[in-house]
């Protein structure tokens, strides 16, 4: 009786028959199709989510930029309000400013009570329009009668002006009832306030129609080709107004949104089932011709390759770094040993990098050790790519990386090499499912001006990185001669800091405050200074940054508590009692849990109510931890402490912490006022600032006040507090008590209009 074929036989025997590659085929061309058919759906939907987000950000944006605007008119109508005797020269001013400041007014104009166009700017190219009653029709009319006679608002959709076109014109009401003293309105064409309110990326690539409840208001680019298929409406919520933003995408715009992953995913499917069927059919010739020799040759192979992947293995174990996959540091030593050997017999020069991850420990510390090796291993990929003949990168340990560049014929060419290293770092590293910027200092020592052999290299390397660490994050400093002295000073520096609070060597000097409302100096500023037994008084930069290496900062932070609470207990029973003294918190001594009860202790130490002392942080420090800092700022705040965010605006901005964080300053960093009445951009900011913390019932405080025209500027718009060089300079106790009894300090401007 015959032995019934095994099922391998008849699996292999399947195998080798000729319809099989045909089979393969088809199969690749069904998961071709069906790819294809799902990823152009996909496409279509994120085309159309895309199309959602852009109309509903026009939306945003034309009501937000709106009701800017209408709050500007409003304004000038509340002026109107507090000045009824204005004179048209005053308020032709007032307005021209607005229509300066703004750019999308078509006209500005002051309208009686019977409704009659009394006063207009500019009157270039509206002239006729002055006498036009604007109550041209029953509904026009019965809309501002209700408008003058309940004070509210009254926008009257769009219209044809009488200068002509289309366009819109805000009514705000001065007083109503009757105290009523006409209108304020503010005259928009429609074409300007579209064109100033979306960019023209969006005017280029989408036809846009502004519908008032079924009726088509206005539309924009109806000439525009437009694609089939595709359009979002969105309300725009507006007073008196019923509009909606109907986005109809042009054919390229929607063209340069699809994805080329369809046609692209169906030809590599279809041409992989070729190659696949063509490669089985291959495979089933030489399996026909001598199975049993491709056996053995296939077990040869995958021997010869268990071998070579251990070889690998183990050479790269030896040279290779675990985590980071780049050259470890004994390799990297050895090569640039070998390296310098060849370029001293060449004449050639070589450049030693030193690469230090900025804020790598906090990231690693507040989001733990997986999230910083993560980060290590994305950094690492990127400057892997550096890697050539004559780049070597390397992973030094920590956040710290080596990179050996060989060949190096002028600076020009080690120049070239960190811009290429900077620009590694331009996008951020998606870590863990969160975007996140990370920044690099370097240190570099070039063979042979710096250094003959690899020890002394990397050790000036080392110095170099120091010493860019010392200028702020994100650069790059070169060794030069003395760099070496200077690292000698900074160490013995660092270990007299060691003996200053013992031997009491430390003074605060004080900076006023000056209240633009009052005229008064209410508060001051604690700076420290050093009062070195050698070297003479020193600044906070010569010394603040090796107290926060060295982890003393903690304990000069709280003998400036101290020392403050010393000071207003000294005021006490004098003219200065008044006084409140601010001191600056760093994010170590706020991330000490005994912060609250050292405070409370030196307050009571001292008879000191809690209110004469307020508390600074930098808004950098106030976002980190955010549960832990603000239990610890809310137990200062029950103390009785004032709390102040300093270098406002310069960082990590966000307008969720001034909400939750019971905040009672904030300090716009001097930044911002420098250029306040030369830069336009720096003179909205600033307003928007003071605007903002007035409506969350926080009061502001501007730093660097160094001229008259900025005081001016920020009293006529309302900042509470200025302290700044024009004031005064940092001063002893002594210094500012004499300067307060002979009024010597400048402390009140008159506000000027004008401004």
């Amino acid at each position: 009786m015959e032995k019934p074929e095994s099922v391998t036989n008849q699996v292999v025997r399947g195998l080798l028959h000729p319809v099989f590659p045909v089979v393969i085929f088809l199969v690749f061309l069904a998961i071709a199709s069906g790819l294809k058919y799902g990823i152009d759906k996909q496409d279509r939907e994120q085309i159309q989510a895309s199309l959602a987000n852009e109309a509903q950000a026009m939306a945003d944006n034309l009501e937000r930029e709106f009701l800017v605007h209408l709050e500007a008119i409003r304004r000038m109508a509340q002026r109107m309000e507090a000045n009824p005797d204005m004179r048209e020269s005053t308020w032709s001013q007032d307005a021209r400013n607005y229509l300066n400041d703004f750019g999308v007014y078509q006209a500005i104009e002051w309208i009686d009570r019977d409704f009659v166009i009394r006063w207009l700017e500019p009157l270039s190219g509206n002239r006729e329009v002055v006498g036009y009653n604007v109550a041209f029709n029953a509904e026009r009319r019965a809309a501002l009668e209700q408008a003058r006679a309940s004070g509210t608002i009254d926008i009257s959709g769009v219209i044809d002006l009488r200068q002509g076109g289309q366009g819109l014109v805000i009514y705000v009401p001065i007083h109503a009832g009757a105290d009523n003293n006409g209108f304020m309105a503010g005259v928009f064409k429609m074409e300007t306030l579209a064109r100033q309110l979306l960019t023209s990326r969006v005017l280029d690539a989408f036809r846009i129609r502004i519908t008032d409840g079924d009726d088509l208001a206005y539309e924009l680019n109806t000439s525009s080709e437009t694609a089939r298929g595709f359009a979002h409406t969105a309300p725009v919520e507006l007073p008196t107004l019923n509009w909606a933003l109907t986005v109809t995408p042009s054919a390229a715009w929607v063209d340069s949104q699809r994805s080329l992953w369809p046609s692209a995913t169906f030809v590599s499917m279809l041409f992989m089932g070729i190659l696949t069927s063509l490669t089985t059919l291959l495979v089933q010739l030489i399996l026909k011709r001598n199975r049993a020799l491709l056996k053995t040759r296939r077990e040869l192979e995958s021997e010869i390759d268990q071998r070579k992947a251990i070889q690998q293995d183990l050479a790269r174990l030896e040279s290779t770094d675990a985590l980071t996959g780049l050259a470890n540091r004994r390799f990297f030593m050895e090569d640039l040993t070998h390296t310098l050997t060849i370029a001293d017999r060449q004449m050639r020069q070589v450049a030693l990098v030193m690469m230090d991850l900025d804020r790598f420990q906090m990231l690693n510390d507040s989001l733990g050790h997986q999230f910083g090796d993560e980060l290590l291993i994305k950094v690492s990929e990127r400057l892997n790519r550096l890697s050539s003949e004559k780049v070597l990168v390397a992973y030094s340990g920590g956040d710290e990386f080596m990179v050996c560049q060989q060949h190096v014929d002028e600076l020009d060419d080690v120049i070239n090499l960190l811009g290429q290293i900077k620009q590694s770092f331009a996008e951020p590293f998606e870590v863990q499912g969160e975007a996140h910027s990370v920044t690099a200092t370097m240190g570099i020592a070039v063979y042979p001006q710096s250094g003959l052999d690899a020890d002394t290299l990397l050790r000036n390397a080392d110095v170099a990185l120091y010493r860019a660490k010392e200028q702020g994050r994100n650069t790059y400093q070169f060794y030069t001669e003395g760099m070496q002295d200077r690292e000698v000073l900074r160490l013995e520096l660092d270990k007299d800091l060691s003996h200053a609070l013992a031997n009491d060597e430390f003074v605060l000097y004080f900076q006023p405050q000056v209240d633009l409302e009052s005229s008064e100096i209410r508060s001051v500023e604690a700076l420290i200074r050093w009062q070195h037994p050698r070297r003479g008084l020193l600044p906070p930069v010569e010394f603040i940054p090796l107290a926060e290496e060295s982890g003393r900062i903690t304990e000069i932070g709280r003998w400036v508590v101290m020392a403050a609470c010393r000071q207003l207990a000294q005021w006490q029973g004098t003219e200065f009692e008044h006084l409140r003294i601010a001191v600056n918190l760093s994010g170590r001594e706020l991330d000490d849990e005994s912060l609250v009860d050292h405070i409370r202790d030196a307050l009571e130490a001292n008879s000191v109510p809690p209110r004469r002392l307020e508390v600074e942080l930098t808004e950098e420090i106030f976002i980190q931890n955010i549960e832990h800092n603000l239990d610890q700022l809310s137990r200062l705040h029950k103390l009785g402490v004032h709390l102040a965010i300093d270098d406002f605006g310069v960082g990590y901005s966000s307008l969720g912490y001034l909400r939750d964080f019971p905040v009672d300053l904030l300090k716009i960093d001097r930044s911002f006022i420098t250029d306040v009445t030369e830069r336009h951009d720096d003179a909205v900011i600033t307003r928007a600032v003071i605007n903002l913390a007035h409506n969350l019932g926080i009061q502001v405080v501007a730093e660097g006040v160094e001229t008259m025209e900025q005081l001016v500027f920020l009293k006529n718009h309302r900042c509470d507090l200025v302290q700044g060089y024009l004031i005064s300079r940092p001063v002893p106790a002594a210094t500012l008590e004499k300067a307060l009894r002979e009024g010597t300090m400048i402390t009140g401007v008159a506000v000027d209009s004008g401004l």
